[in-house]
């Protein structure tokens, strides 16, 4: 049987494992960004880089490989050598892109979960001018004129429009999906009224509601943001159970050896705790830390894949690629 490249270097790497740990790392770390500097995958990686480079004491670069709302960046690190020296830091898209487009590499199979780094709900909310001031104002308009109520996202199959879409079902009405290619355009038209709401993260949407150039009316975690009191979860507006949440990971190539994962994790999540990034994640993209190890991240991301890839199929959702 001829083995594969891959295969060969995870059987050699496997062998004096705790030798090879104590060694490593040895030359370049890669951290792999699936995704445009900005946004709020790519300032956790650079936020973490300094630190992160002293406390394992390698030089770290931070590659953006952007595409396929993060799936392309994802195949490179799958098959990249589990050595320890290629990461991937993720999005909540990890999670729906197996059911939403068709991908070169299997999600669970080909990448081993590494931290958990933390979560954070989803927003929803409106132009001022509209008359809307709760979900039950909302759902109600929605009823007495059927796919009249329209909602702006960040795109097809985004975990907005996903939860829109779970949210109608267990509501019993229909809206009018309007996706953007990303938060600023959406933003935008919200603000001018073009559409009746909008649906996003609360870094996105927070600054807005503060300003008070949106109304919030929900927002789907399971606790009330600190810095947004007085606006009610979707559990609190008569949904019981119902909560989504972004959310961000870290994965390694398949094969890379435990010690190197366990190490690496948690490093990156002292990293993440010392209190000058954690003030920033939590005020500037409002993350609820979790910095859960390998397992943690392994349970949470089977039982996302589960909960959004249904929503997917049941309703016919196809991506843009």
């Amino acid at each position: 049987m001829k083995l594969s490249r891959r295969a060969i270097l995870a059987g050699a790497f496997a062998a004096p494992l705790a030798a090879r740990a104590q060694s490593w790392p040895v030359g370049l770390i890669k951290i792999v960004v699936p995704f445009p500097p900005g946004g709020t995958v790519d300032p956790i990686a650079r936020m973490a880089q300094p630190s992160l480079q002293q406390r394992l004491g390698a030089t770290i670069i931070i590659e953006n490989k952007p595409g396929a709302s993060g799936s392309l960046g994802a195949a490179q690190v799958a098959k990249a050598a589990p050595d320890g020296g290629t990461w991937l830091f993720v999005f909540d898209t990890q999670a729906v892109n197996p059911a939403l487009m068709h991908l070169t590499f299997d999600s669970e199979k080909d990448l081993d979960p590494v931290l958990l780094i933390g979560t954070a709900p989803n927003i929803l909310a409106t132009n001022p001018s509209r008359p809307y001031r709760t979900l039950s104002d909302i759902v109600a308009a929605a009823k007495d004129k059927p796919a009249a109520v329209s909602f702006a996202s960040i795109g097809t199959g985004s975990l907005g429009h996903l939860s829109m879409v779970l949210l109608g079902k267990r509501a019993g009405v229909r809206w009018t999906h309007v996706p953007y290619r990303g938060g600023g355009p959406a933003m935008n038209d919200a603000i001018a009224g073009h559409v009746d709401l909008i649906i996003g993260s609360a870094a996105l949407v927070t600054p807005q509601v503060k300003a008070g150039a949106l109304r919030g009316i929900v927002q789907t975690g399971t606790k009330r943001l600190a810095n947004l009191p007085d606006l009610p979860t979707v559990v609190e507006s008569g949904y019981a159970g119902f909560e989504s949440s972004a959310w961000w990971g870290v994965f390694a190539p398949h094969g890379t050896p435990k010690p190197l994962i366990e190490r690496f994790s948690g490093e990156l999540a002292a990293t993440l705790r010392e209190p000058s990034i954690a003030r920033q994640l939590a005020d500037t993209l409002q993350i609820d830390l979790k910095l859960g190890g390998p397992e943690e991240l392994r349970t949470f991301f089977a039982d996302q894949m589960r909960i959004w890839g249904a929503v997917v199929r049941e309703n016919g959702i196809k991506g843009d690629t």
